[in-house]
């Protein structure tokens, strides 16, 4: 009788990734401590992005969590007594994961199936799109604590208005899925069962057509996304312009002419 080969051991202890066809998942799985961002999790979950990001079949990535809280924001058992310099690498490398989810090519979406608050309700928002469980719940928790919310400030500005953004940062106060919905912090919110199915449906549209296509246009995104107009066109139009003749473009215009499906490289 002979033995399958033995599956190599995961590098991971706090995450989990999956291959699903072309979509990526990267797992939370530190339910125990509530997804707590410690930085090992945070310095396990940068490789997990970036290992998924350098395949060449993954068109998406989804990021999950197991256990009923997505992320309860920093570990404060491993913070607590920090001295500056250490709680400057620990959000540093925060930041390096939230930016490193806006640089990578590909779509990324969160599927928030309970609990963001802080540091896990920044990394809903730095995400490029977000399904959340009818049930859960986004926080900003430092405004009625000793510790504001400054870092997951930066990325939850951005998706808000200036008057929610602040009401979320001052307050405290957690708000619902319906209002995280409302507010634009999260694109789709559905039964607690089909969070993850939805994320994935929501990244496999969003990373259909062309891949080199999709990744300029999400670089672009994210370095016009904060300048004024005139600076924006700027950039935006010599962008186009020499994406034009990209053999991706020209495939899809000669296909649009010729009433056929499109056939794109699969470099990004």
């Amino acid at each position: 009788m002979t033995t399958a080969p033995a599956r190599p051991a995961s590098p991971f202890r706090h995450v989990s990734v999956e291959l699903d066809d072309d979509l990526a998942v990267v797992t939370m799985n530190r339910p125990e401590r509530r997804n707590a961002l410690s930085e090992a999790h945070l310095t396990e979950l940068i490789a997990a992005v970036e290992q998924v990001s350098a395949e060449p079949a993954v068109r998406a990535v989804v990021v999950a969590a197991n256990g009923p809280v997505f992320s309860s924001g920093h570990d404060l058992a491993d913070v607590a007594e920090h001295d500056v310099p250490a709680m400057e690498r620990l959000l540093g490398t925060c930041a390096t994961l939230m930016r490193r989810l806006q640089t990578i090519p590909q779509p990324v979406v969160a599927a928030v199936q309970g609990v963001a608050t802080a540091a896990g309700c920044q990394l809903v928002a730095s995400a490029d799109l977000a399904v959340a469980a009818d049930t859960a719940r986004f926080a900003t928790p430092g405004g009625k604590g000793g510790w504001f919310c400054t870092t997951p400030m930066v990325a939850v500005e951005r998706v808000l208005t200036p008057k929610r953004a602040l009401e979320m940062l001052f307050t405290g106060d957690d708000i619902d899925a319906a209002t995280a919905l409302a507010w634009g912090l999260v694109n789709r919110v559905v039964p607690a069962d089909r969070v993850l199915d939805e994320a994935k449906a929501l990244a496999r549209r969003a990373s259909r057509g062309s891949a080199s296509a999709k990744a300029l246009g999400k670089r672009l995104f994210y370095e016009t996304v904060g300048l004024d107009v005139d600076a924006a066109y700027a950039k935006a139009v010599p962008a186009m312009a020499s994406s034009a003749i990209d053999p991706d473009a020209r495939e899809w215009m000669r296909a649009f002419l010729e009433k056929r499906p499109a056939v794109y490289s699969r470099r990004r």
